[in-house]
């Protein structure tokens, strides 16, 4: 049988100056739709601050208890993250289920976790985020004592201590085993330098379509490959970063990196326990700014991705951006314009673009050479036919006559093993 929905009515305040107001109210209807929540209605205020009390005025309350009554609604989403008095407080006004706009993001991303590193770090976060909060979670404290005045008190402070001393325990815990999967992972990224194989990361809001593009990619450029990534459309489907080899025509590969989408107002805690999955972002040669472009606030997203890229220290990165979704827009596809490329993954279409792009940008250590090897040094032809774009290859009398596209630090490497042809 099918849950029935829970019924809600969503609440934000308007600030002064503040310009994406709306746009953040519908994002919440949508996350609360992730989560199988029925938003029914909603209420807004414009104000110059919040209130520290009830984050909404007292003629604002009686105004949504109204609201509730008439919904029949047992839920109240706010846009934004609460204090723990605040939630206390508006939990005792109005006798209904309160969340913030945190709980219900980790709510998803703890639905959607499917590895165990993304398991980990979406839990650090929860604890995190309930340990100032457990006063307001635990309304029944003051009910264990059983006796009166002190000792009543006594006893439910005690109670929240040792909770407190869980909820740490576990964080320990839980932080000691993420730290060893972290670790893992920075030897197999120095191991990837090493190999001096270009990284581009895909970066973007959540559900623009990153992961269907990596797949777009990885069947245009490794045919029959069994290594595609979960892709599915709704917000957060990915939440482990997913690294795949882009092997192109002329030898040349480059490694494509998948992330986690961005969200306006990502809570600090996630950010905090997701930034070591972040981090490949802000050590890559390239970025791919993948754009809904049938979104209606396109333009905000790319904004919310460049403050988040800002934040993690990434903005430096020179940066493409794949407009996608084309086929559900007038615009022409494919076209390229500077570095924005037009595309639909989903058509497959304007994917030859964005790699010639992309070959521009990362590829710009290449030269172009004609060299002699001689026959002792076989095993640089070997090394050349596997690692450079050979375009002719000629046996004469004192060797090997190559003429190809290869990396400079490879041409400096060997030149003294080699005559150099043409100089």
């Amino acid at each position: 049988m099918e849950q029935p929905q829970q019924k809600a009515i969503i609440v934000g305040v308007e600030l002064q100056n503040q310009t994406d107001f709306a746009y953040s109210m519908e994002e919440l209807r949508n996350l609360a739709a992730a989560c199988f929540i029925e938003v029914v209605d909603e209420l807004s205020q414009k104000a110059a601050r919040i209130n520290p009390s009830h984050y909404i005025g007292t003629g604002k309350i009686q105004e949504l208890l109204a609201l509730l009554e008439a919904h029949d609604a047992h839920v109240v989403i706010f846009n934004d993250e609460l204090s723990p008095s605040q939630i206390r407080n508006l939990e005792a006004a109005l006798e209904r289920t309160v969340i913030d706009r945190t709980i219900l993001i980790l709510d998803i991303f703890a639905e959607r976790a499917k590895t165990r590193e993304a398991q980990l770090q979406v839990e650090v976060a929860r604890l995190q985020y309930m340990l100032p909060r457990l006063v307001g979670l635990r309304a029944s404290l003051g009910r264990q004592g059983g006796g009166a005045g002190l000792k009543n008190r006594g006893a439910g402070e005690t109670k929240l201590e040792l909770d407190r001393r869980r909820i740490e325990e576990r964080i320990t815990a839980l932080q000691a085993e993420l730290d060893k999967l972290v670790a893992r992972r920075q030897i197999q990224r120095k191991q990837r330098q090493k190999n001096e194989v270009p990284v581009v990361c895909l970066v973007g809001y959540t559900n623009t379509g990153k992961s269907s593009l990596m797949n777009a990619l990885l069947e245009n450029c490794n045919p029959g490959t069994n290594k595609l990534v979960f892709a599915q459309d709704m917000l957060f489907a990915t939440l482990e970063t997913s690294v795949r080899s882009i092997d192109l025509h002329d030898n040349k590969s480059f490694l494509l990196t998948d992330t986690v989408g961005f969200v306006s107002q990502l809570p600090h805690h996630l950010v905090k326990a997701f930034r070591s999955t972040l981090e490949e972002v802000a050590e890559a040669d390239l970025l791919v700014h993948v754009v809904d472009y049938s979104h209606e606030d396109y333009e905000q997203l790319v904004s919310v991705t460049n403050d988040t890229l800002k934040e993690l220290g990434a903005h430096h990165i020179p940066t493409i951006y794949a407009y996608n979704k084309c086929d559900l827009t007038e615009h022409a596809y494919p076209a390229v314009q500077e570095n924005k490329v037009f595309i639909s993954a989903k058509k497959k279409s304007g994917l030859d673009e964005l790699i010639s792009l992309i070959r521009d940008h990362i590829f710009d250590d290449y030269m172009e050479c004609e060299i002699l090897i001689p026959f002792s040094q076989g095993k640089l032809v070997a090394y050349f036919n596997e690692h450079a774009h050979v375009q002719a290859t000629d046996y004469e009398p004192e060797g090997t006559r190559m003429k190809l596209e290869c990396r400079v630090a490879d041409f400096e490497r060997y030149r003294n093993e080699v005559t150099v042809l043409g100089q």
